[in-house]
């Protein structure tokens, strides 16, 4: 309270100095501050009005909580205000353990839209799947609501039943039943896989470095001759700044993770790794996919950036902002979820709406490259109010993508994107790996149009 207060009082005394000498430029340096108080007054005269004369009683706390929504949901897809229920609910989240349905969801013009289901949740075990969108709960619409609002509609006590109507690309809106339960998603999950170690983080809770840690040295315990170890970061959505810096702390020896830029250029905060890589330079691969965001492509970013692993799979989500929560006297009034930096790559790249491009692109399954070939896949580029990426740099667009399962893989059992990891082990880096053939996937003809339309090039309706 303090620190407000002596901002305060530091303004209210340059104002008068500047006052006494120069008032014509005061008065200017004044005219925005004019400008806010009289929109302040709107918004007053606004919420009376709506008090005195909407068709039926109003909860003035929940429009000005839906008011403050607005304003930082305009700002960008990942700011907001946090109810004081809502706050709580996000802490639960971080600490690892709460009653829900086990999905990471953002908001799209007013439209509730899945980013990541969990692994082993109520959601993941249905089928729900990243860019589908969430249209009612309980057959109660959630268009327009706030991603808070309908969050708090998807948990709740476990062992109660909640129907979800979906929709999703090319195909009719559907119901999905699913139970509620405690949501405990395991901070690690650990294996062989033949001479190589296989660890999945499905987030970064406050248990993650801990438990990645712990689940390397059970498996070079059990498995002294383990040759390398493969991190799977798909669908991955993120968490917590300091499990990132974590986790790759545990591979690095040493030297910068990650930095975060504000809007002044200036200010620079980087995070560095600790001496000590805990696999000694064991090789590595990391797998990611569209699905893996924010904490997921820190990691990826650093270990890519320091030659520490390759990275096998699909360009990641795009998710390049740092959110700070900020609580309001101490949480009671919720508190603001406010983006106040970007991350950037050790090498100086941002994640922003591009994300971080694998070295070996792998489709999971033949339908998967046939629709990177189709349309655009959902990403932090898909939302209309996302930060710029870095000047001139753009996300890749529709395109065959360069490995996909051939024919006789069975791609409804067998994980291809993990077996192109293991051979990309084998074969000592992704250089020396033998490629595929192109998969038969084909750029759709409506977007090969499009695109030589946008280039100013001759287009053929008889193709």
């Amino acid at each position: 309270m303090r620190k407000y207060l002596l901002i305060g009082v530091s303004a209210f005394v340059l104002g008068a100095g500047a006052m006494a000498y120069v008032s014509p430029i005061a008065q200017a340096n004044n005219a925005p501050k004019t400008k806010t108080y009289k929109m302040l007054e709107l918004f007053g005269d606004v919420l009376g009005t709506v008090e005195d004369q909407y068709v039926t009683e109003v909860d003035d706390k929940k429009l000005i909580e839906a008011a403050l929504d607005g304003m930082l949901t305009s700002l960008d897809p990942h700011s907001g205000y946090l109810s004081p229920d809502s706050y709580e609910d996000m802490q639960d989240t971080t600490r690892g353990e709460y009653g829900g349905l086990g999905l990471e969801v953002t908001s799209e013009d007013g439209v509730v839209k899945v980013i990541s289901p969990m692994d082993g949740t109520p959601a993941s075990r249905a089928g729900v799947q990243a860019g589908d969108y969430i249209t009612a709960v309980n057959g109660q619409s959630v268009l327009g609501l706030t991603v808070n609002e309908a969050v708090k509609q998807m948990r709740g006590q476990p062992g109660e039943a909640v129907t979800l109507t979906i929709a999703r690309d090319k195909t009719d809106p559907f119901d999905v039943k699913l139970v509620r339960e405690v949501i405990k998603p395991k901070a690690a999950i650990a294996r062989m896989e033949g001479d190589y170690g296989y660890v999945r983080l499905p987030g970064f809770n406050e248990k993650a470095t801990d438990a990645l840690v712990a689940s390397i040295n059970e498996l070079k315990t059990k498995n002294p001759k383990m040759k390398g170890l493969i991190l799977d970061l798909r669908n991955n959505p993120g968490g917590l700044l300091d499990q990132a810096v974590g986790v790759a702390d545990v591979f690095l020896d040493g030297g910068e993770v990650v930095s975060q830029r504000g809007r002044d250029p200036r200010n620079i905060q980087r995070y560095n790794a600790r001496p000590g890589d805990l696999l000694n330079g064991m090789k590595m691969v990391v797998l990611i996919n569209q699905g893996s965001a924010s904490a997921a492509e820190i990691v990826a970013g650093a270990l890519q950036d320091r030659h520490r692993a390759e990275l096998v799979g699909l360009t990641s989500f795009g998710k390049g902002s740092v959110q700070t929560v900020i609580p309001l006297r101490g949480g009671a009034d919720g508190a603001l979820k406010l983006t106040t930096a970007r991350y950037f790559t050790p090498s100086g790249r941002s994640i922003q709406k591009t994300g971080i491009a694998p070295d070996l692109e792998v489709a999971q399954t033949r339908d998967q490259a046939q629709d990177i070939a189709n349309r655009v896949w959902f990403s932090e580029a898909s939302f209309k109010n996302a930060l710029n990426a870095d000047e001139g740099k753009t996300r890749v667009g529709v395109h065959t993508p360069a490995e996909a399962p051939p024919t006789a893989f069975d791609d409804k059992k067998g994980d291809f994107q993990l077996q192109r990891a293991i051979a990309v082990l084998n074969a000592g880096g992704v250089a020396n790996t033998p490629k595929l053939p192109k998969p038969a996937a084909k750029v759709a003809e409506v977007t090969a149009k499009a695109a030589a339309a946008a280039a100013g090039k001759p287009v053929s309706e008889n193709k």
